[in-house]
């Protein structure tokens, strides 16, 4: 069992932390289905920690749990080692969580720099009045925040399209401006939901470089759902899988390929 606070050496030399967030025994319920099955793991401090499972195992509800969108009938949500209790959205993004969703969620009518820009909201502490007339302590905390976001912009290059309205640009560069956006909030834990969905080889190998450099470049703990394993056994640190709503494998890409529970979910094999 992985210590609580000292954490683990990956098998590139990389140090991982301590437990940021632990999911205990989770079970989450819609009526009288379960989507979430007496679920338990956690993710560590530094770490590239995947979620994955066949169409409807119950990983975009496990993402929702650890983003604060869903709350667990059963179980216990830990965060910084203190219980968390049921908070609304932007209460979760204070405590330095951001995401991305599966269906990009993006103001289509607004540039890509003002598009990111959405993602400081948290951070912007003048009132709506001086903001509207860009007075005193705004006009320093608007430009404080552009700054952030032009550093982000450069960050995932994507300077060329800074002023181009989103709705003109095409899904692969939708899907990097949708992460420009969730690292504009400065988060320790960032959330991914299927982050290359619908991308070609070459816009997957471009976002999972930036997945790799936020990780390495900002110390950012990531947690991700992905459906192309290559992906998931190139970028992640350990795996949890999920079938049917339970947990069936857990480990590093190695252990977790090896499963043969994991196996037998992927390849269709009859369930007793």
């Amino acid at each position: 069992m992985l210590d609580q606070t000292e954490g683990y050496t990956t098998e590139d030399g990389r140090k991982i932390g301590g437990v940021v967030m632990e999911m205990s025994n989770i079970t989450l319920r819609f009526g009288g289905v379960e989507a979430i099955k007496d679920i338990s793991f956690d993710i560590r401090e530094g770490e590239i920690r995947a979620i994955i499972g066949p169409n409807g195992a119950g990983k975009s509800s496990m993402l929702n749990v650890i983003s604060g969108f869903y709350v667990p009938q059963e179980g216990q949500v830990f965060y910084k080692g203190a219980p968390r209790p049921p908070m609304k959205p932007y209460q979760v993004a204070q405590q330095g969580i951001a995401r991305t969703f599966q269906n990009i969620a993006l103001f289509e009518g607004m540039s890509v720099l003002d598009n990111v820009m959405t993602g400081r909201l948290t951070k912007m502490k003048t009132g709506l009045f001086s903001q509207a007339l860009w007075l005193g302590k705004s006009e320093k905390e608007e430009t404080e925040n552009r700054e952030v976001a032009e550093k982000i912009i450069d960050f995932l290059e994507i300077q060329a399209i800074r002023k181009t309205p989103v709705s003109r640009l095409p899904y692969g560069l939708k899907k990097r401006v949708e992460l420009a956006r969730a690292l504009a909030a400065e988060p320790s834990l960032l959330l991914l939901d299927e982050p290359m969905a619908g991308m070609n080889v070459e816009e997957k190998e471009d976002m999972s470089r930036f997945i790799l450099d936020v990780n390495d470049e900002f110390g950012t703990t990531i947690a991700l759902i992905e459906h192309d394993m290559g992906v998931v056994m190139d970028l992640s640190d350990r795996v949890v899988v999920m079938d049917y709503g339970k947990k069936i494998g857990d480990g590093t890409p190695d252990e977790v390929r090896g499963n043969q529970a994991v196996i037998d979910a992927y390849l269709g094999v009859a369930h007793d």
